[in-house]
């Protein structure tokens, strides 16, 4: 069993940032991705930012050089800073950790942290 706590979302102006951190309560190199997805009001949840075990990221394209994903390793924590903050960022964002057992992945979440970025 995995355990995510999420923090650091709230209310920015546009233009502004946030970091958001997801604490696990397992080694996150034991995970085979850790990711951060968001979720907008009527919208389905989407994949904003991945890091693999081996520290390889991505990004959607609509936050390609806005946000950037990173880890403690010691710490067991992912972070999601995020720049240049626009009002379409709005959402609930989740942290996500998938392990695989037995040859299958399981996927975990957090609980979500509300971003809300105002024009």
């Amino acid at each position: 069993q995995v355990q995510l706590v999420e923090s650091g979302g709230g209310l920015v102006q546009a233009g502004g940032s946030l970091r958001l951190s997801c604490a696990a309560s397992v080694s996150i190199v034991s995970c085979k991705t850790m990711a951060w997805y968001r979720q907008a009001p009527g919208k389905q949840r989407e994949l904003v930012s991945i890091i693999t075990s081996g520290g390889n990221t991505n990004s959607v394209y609509s936050v390609k050089g806005r946000f950037t994903i990173s880890r403690d390793i010691a710490k067991n924590t992912v972070y999601l800073q995020m720049n240049s903050l626009k009002p379409e960022d709005t959402a609930v964002y989740y942290c996500n950790a998938v392990r695989q057992w037995l040859g299958n992945n399981q996927n975990y979440w957090g609980q979500g942290t509300q971003v809300t970025v105002s024009s």
